[in-house]
Order: structure tokens, then sequence, then C-alpha cells
């Protein structure tokens, strides 16, 4: 188990930059996001994996940046759209092995999507073999106003896929959707296999971690009691800190728990 800070939370500053920032202020776990098709590429890979070596970082994880689009290019009811769309995937698939990662994480359909929960389960199965065939698991993280979102349609797809399900368990996005993180945590221990985390008050849902009210040592206990030893990756978005002093600070908060 490891603290560590993804390179989003530095957006629009590019990758490469973003993982160097994160590697001078001394974090040695990070998510990587990657931010355009020219990033999932093995080339591009090198290039990251120079700098990570550089700074001796791991990298837990790897978000490909067509999570906005995931609705349209991979659950919509349009069947051919899925096959095609599962060779830049597969791209995405190398490159999070290329760089070390263990977890590639998807986001899914948002709410209202025109797909039977019965084939959103079943494509979702063909995207994680073809994560097996690079050797990393493909996971769905629970994104607000996505249909993972919801502990009823998480628990369904458990079901479905059995021990191929993973979860990637978003702190602030349980919180946009209006459910308690820390129940959440205990409904899916067991499930979750990588957690992004945040802190909040009642007026703001997205913090550094320690200036918030987040019961981060519950959260902690929750997990250990499943035995959890992945990591918790500190992501935020840019408007929600000042600079990197304050990323770096929340980081040495999560560690002195």
């Amino acid at each position: 188990m490891a603290f560590g800070i993804s390179t989003s939370c530095l957006y629009p500053l590019e990758t490469e930059k973003s993982l160097d920032t994160l590697g001078k202020i001394g974090v040695k776990t990070c998510e990587v996001f990657l931010n355009s098709p020219s990033e999932t590429t093995l080339e591009f890979a090198k290039t990251l994996n120079k700098i990570r070596k550089e700074y001796g970082i791991k990298i837990a994880s790897v978000h490909p940046f067509s999570s906005f689009a995931e609705t349209y290019m991979l659950f919509s009811a349009y069947g051919r759209r899925f096959n095609d769309m599962l060779e830049f995937y597969r791209r995405n698939f190398e490159v999070t092995a290329a760089l070390g990662a263990e977890f590639s994480v998807i986001h899914g359909a948002l709410t209202g999507a025109k797909i039977s929960d019965t084939e959103y389960f079943e494509r979702f199965a063909k995207l994680i073999e073809e994560g097996k065939k690079s050797g990393i698991k493909v996971c769905h993280e629970n994104v607000n106003r996505h249909l993972c979102e919801s502990p009823v349609f998480i628990k369904k797809m458990k079901n479905y896929l059995g021990d191929g399900f993973k979860l990637v368990f978003d702190v602030k996005q349980a919180v946009r959707a209006g459910y308690s993180p820390l129940d959440f945590a205990e409904k899916f221990k067991n499930d979750i296999v990588h957690i992004h985390i945040s802190d909040h008050t009642g007026n703001s849902d997205c913090l550094p971690p320690g200036k918030g009210c987040f019961d981060f040592k519950k959260l902690i206990e929750i997990m250990n009691s499943a035995n959890y030893d992945g990591d918790y990756i500190i992501e935020l978005y840019r408007e929600n800190f000042g600079n990197e002093s304050d990323l770096k600070n929340s980081l040495v908060y999560m560690q002195n728990l």
C-alpha cells in the first residue's frame, strides 16, 4: 500500500511535464492520465518511463483520455463501433503494461445509455479479456452521472462478471452521486483494487486531503479489513488547489495518518 498523486491534478500541463513535476516534489506512486491520441503509443511510453525511472516512481494505473466518449464508442446500440474501438483500447492496454502499471481505468456509459445491462456487461468482459492479453486489469470506476455511480448497478455488474470485476473507487464521485463514501467502500471493499482520494466539506465536494472533514482513517480501516494492498491516489482538479506544495502537503498528510 502506498499514497500517491495523479498526473491529472496538473492538467492541462502536458502529461510528461506533470509526471516530472510530481517526481521533483518527491512523489513515488502515481496514476498517469493520458490526454491525447499521440500519448497512447509505445514511443510516448518510453518518454514517461525515462522520467519515472529517473525519480523512482511506480505508475500504478493509467487512465485513457477517451472516458468522455465511452458511452458513444463502447456502449452504444451500434455494436460494430465497439468492435472497431477495441483496437484503440488494445493500444492503451499495451501502453499501460509498458509503463509497468497494473490497472487501466474505465468510466463507462452515462446514465440513460441505450444499451441493456447484459450487453453492457458482455462488452466490458471483452475489454477485460483484451487487458489480460497485455497482462493488465481493466477496471470500472464509480463516476457521477454514469451507470456505475449506482451501487445497485455495480452489484449487478459484479454478479455478472464474477472474479473478473475490479472496481476503482473514487471518494469525490461517491459524494457527487449522493452516496456516503464510507458506506460505498464497506459495500464493495472486496472488489476495490485502486482508490482515488480527495477531501470534502458541506460546501465543496473536492478538496486536498486534510482540508476537509472526511474520515480517511476510517476508510483505511475499512479497506484494511478486506486486506486491501492497493494504493490511495490523490486525484483533484486544477482549481481545487493552489500549487504543487499543496499537493505535497496533502500527500504528507496521508502518509502521516
